[in-house]
């Protein structure tokens, strides 16, 4: 077994497809002259999980391609890395620790490894949402989830996208910058005895996270409130700190558990707050089947495999450095800024589990926005621009527009009008990125507010688009707690898979470090006015903003 993709022998023999001369070639692929050549294309390249469709048939791949890919994932023992991620082996092996956030959505009296343990938290946890949302902890009409990276990316992005599932009398905000301009808005539309504040740290140390738990208390106290304990609660292992704050409920968990993969665990609270136990369940139970997808299905059939051989293709091969997502649905709004942290803090490393320096790029940059609003904002360079960002579309097939639609039947006609015109424009789209417009179609066009006196000529090539661009397009039936799940377990899995080929250690996150430790030994200088030491730059940043 090959431990690196690039030392595989593989690897020389997918530079060599990709360097072929002709249209059919890697380099030269065209996406159009595929479907041309090829009357079931979609057929082919479409493919079913738990939950998502996938069609990959607008990328720059080919049967010979894929078949190169999946030879690769052979040769680098992709099956067995995964068969020891899943079976708790210690694959985080800079920290020691095994990676198990697949055992957190393991079914009760399953073989998972902590089963039992997993089992009771998600119990005690799941009890006391409930209890919040019957009122026994007083009548909560907010709740404030403090937290930070993983422990609030996660969990917010899934409640913006499970909003139809929640309860209109119950509010959750997210609070995570340092920056008091977060916290200060959310605390002033809000009543201190009728919110319930949620802190989540693991180690109750997180500096950010504490300084707002801080603030917030200081607001509690100020506004009339008593009983800290009754409206704080925490989700960390620390329960001494989380005493000395005076907090009595806090719900811990494992080491194993990485804030990035943490929803999953008792950090998914605020979830279940708002949306209630039995969803969170359905959120747990689409997670695991992806993950029963990711552990048998045929590496050629597999979903998270085909999708992070894509991204290798791309990444190494065609020197592709970013990646939009674009979710055609305003509930997953926040998926991008997830994803950001997912695969970038996963990936985004420069040294080989052996701690040799990579010759080869790993992270793409991932960035994104939502439907239609992106069209208003960037696709202008994704049409047009020097660089190939491939794109992934993300589209619902059916609205659930809520209890609004109930009270007023010609608003729920126009809002399925709507959907219609979403869905159209997410089409659109990735048919607009692959054909683009030659110089000569867009000399035959009319151009309503095009210059009368520019050449014709001129303006043809400003409104030719060089088409051949990539793109791939998820499609859930709805968006409900149980193909969310699915949906996020399958980037999880596809992260996985590029970590594994570059030979990578894709769960520590040792490029945080530094920032934190600098931060720290500056903080006291803000005060003193202390440079001593510094570079020039940061001396004399530091004078400028503790000047009088």
């Amino acid at each position: 077994m090959t431990a690196r993709c690039d030392l595989s022998p593989v690897w020389a023999e997918l530079q060599a497809h990709f360097d072929q001369d002709g249209a059919a070639s890697g380099r030269g692929f065209d996406i159009r002259e595929a479907f041309k050549a090829d009357a079931d294309r979609f057929g082919a390249l479409s493919f079913e999980a738990p939950e998502v469709f996938a069609d990959l048939s607008k990328n720059r791949i080919d049967a010979p391609t894929l078949a190169l890919l999946l030879k690769l994932a052979a040769d680098c023992g992709l099956e067995e890395r995964r068969d020891a991620l899943l079976r708790g082996d210690p694959v985080n092996h800079t920290e020691g620790r095994a990676v198990l956030h697949t055992a957190l959505r393991a079914p009760a009296g399953s073989k998972a490894p902590f089963n039992a343990e997993v089992q009771a938290s998600l119990d005690a946890m799941l009890a006391f949402a409930e209890s919040v949302r019957r009122g026994e902890r007083g009548e909560i009409t907010d709740v404030v989830h403090i937290g930070i990276g993983g422990s609030d990316l996660g969990p917010a992005m899934v409640v913006q996208a499970l909003q139809a599932f929640g309860r209109r009398d119950l509010k959750l905000h997210f609070v995570s910058n340092v920056d008091g301009h977060d916290l200060a808005p959310v605390l002033a539309g809000l009543d201190a005895k009728h919110t319930l504040f949620v802190i989540a740290s693991k180690t109750f140390t997180t500096q950010e996270t504490l300084a707002n738990a801080q603030a917030a208390k200081a607001w509690f106290l100020a506004a009339g409130g008593t009983d800290v304990a009754r409206h704080f609660v925490a989700t960390s292992s620390n329960t001494t700190a989380a005493a000395a704050f005076g907090i009595d409920t806090a719900f811990g968990f494992w080491d194993w558990v990485g804030g990035r993969y943490s929803l999953w665990s008792v950090i998914g609270l605020p979830i279940a707050i708002a949306v209630g136990a039995d969803n969170f369940r359905e959120l747990l139970a689409g997670a695991h089947a992806m993950d029963e997808h990711f552990a048998s299905a045929p590496l050629d059939r597999n979903l998270p495999v085909l999708l992070g051989l894509i991204d290798i293709w791309y990444r190494n091969f065609h020197g592709f450095t970013s990646r939009s997502v674009a979710p055609y649905h305003q509930g997953l709004r926040r998926l991008p800024a997830y994803l950001q942290q997912l695969e970038m803090e996963s990936n985004g490393k420069g040294v080989d589990l052996e701690g040799n320096a990579l010759p080869l790029g790993t992270s793409p940059v991932v960035w994104g926005e939502a439907g239609t609003n992106g069209q208003h904002a960037y696709f202008q360079m994704l049409h047009q621009g020097t660089d190939v960002i491939p794109v992934e579309f993300i589209a619902v097939k059916r609205p659930n527009h809520g209890a609004v639609v109930e009270k007023a039947g010609e608003l729920a006609g126009k809002l399925a009008d709507q959907h219609r015109k979403l869905l159209a424009n997410c089409l659109a789209q990735s048919q607009a990125l692959m054909q683009g417009k030659t110089a000569a179609e867009a000399l035959n066009e009319k151009a309503p507010t095009a210059s009368a006196t520019l050449d014709p000529d001129v303006l043809s090539r400003h409104r030719s688009f060089p088409g051949n661009r990539p793109s791939t397009t998820l499609v859930l039936e709805t968006l409900t707690p149980r193909s969310l799940g699915a949906l996020i377990a399958l980037y999880e899995h596809r992260v996985f898979v590029t970590g594994a080929l570059w030979g990578i250690n894709s769960f520590d996150q040792w490029g945080v470090e530094l920032g934190k430790a600098l931060c720290n030994q500056l903080l006291p200088r803000l005060d003193s006015g202390d440079t001593a030491g510094l570079d020039g730059s940061t001396a004399g940043l530091l004078k400028r903003l503790v000047a009088a």
